[in-house]
């Protein structure tokens, strides 16, 4: 991970976020807590205005030193930091629910019971061919709307591997350019 390529992941998550979430977010989990899960964390905060951050990973450690990382920032001083003990935990009533996890392979991190209506999730860390952080039936919801960053890179790496090639999605820069609707509802 360089740091060029943690600023944009970041600043790319929280922008996708400021169209695509309720514009009211407080509350973000953030499941994953490895070096990404910082640059998330500030840009969520700085971008959409989080107040509160819900962390989980299976490696306390990680956890425990994203927190520090995060409360040594002064310009974070009005961010609650709440260490969870489930990815369950972390995202029940949160706004924004992103995944930045680390594995590779096709992971189950977020399960259709989890998702709660108008909750927006970034999935970031499907970045690889053959790895995935959400259950297939969350994107077969009919009240989901899958947006992606390039289509033809995430039906490689991305959740939309785990879905028929003609699954349809909407590209974010269409978004950006008033192509298509930002969020709906």
């Amino acid at each position: 991970l360089t740091v060029t390529t943690a600023l944009r992941t970041a600043a790319m998550s929280a922008l996708a976020a400021k169209y695509l979430a309720r514009p009211d977010s407080r509350a973000m989990a953030l499941i994953g807590n490895g070096a990404q899960s910082e640059f998330q964390a500030i840009a969520f905060h700085k971008m959409l205005g989080i107040r509160e951050l819900r962390l989980y990973d299976v490696d306390a450690q990680a956890t425990a030193k994203l927190e520090r990382n995060l409360r040594a920032l002064p310009e974070l001083a009005d961010l609650a930091v709440v260490r969870c003990m489930s990815t369950a935990h972390a995202v029940r009533g949160a706004d924004v629910v992103t995944t930045v996890t680390a594995d590779k392979c096709n992971a189950v991190i977020l399960e259709p019971s989890m998702i709660e209506p108008g909750m927006h999730l970034n999935a970031v860390g499907g970045d690889c061919p053959g790895k995935t952080e959400l259950h297939a039936d969350i994107l077969l919801r009919s009240d989901a709307r899958v947006i992606v960053e390039y289509e033809p890179q995430s039906r490689i790496e991305g959740e939309i591997q785990q879905l028929a090639a003609d699954f349809p999605v909407t590209e974010f820069a269409a978004i950006v350019r008033g192509e298509q609707p930002g969020r709906l509802g």
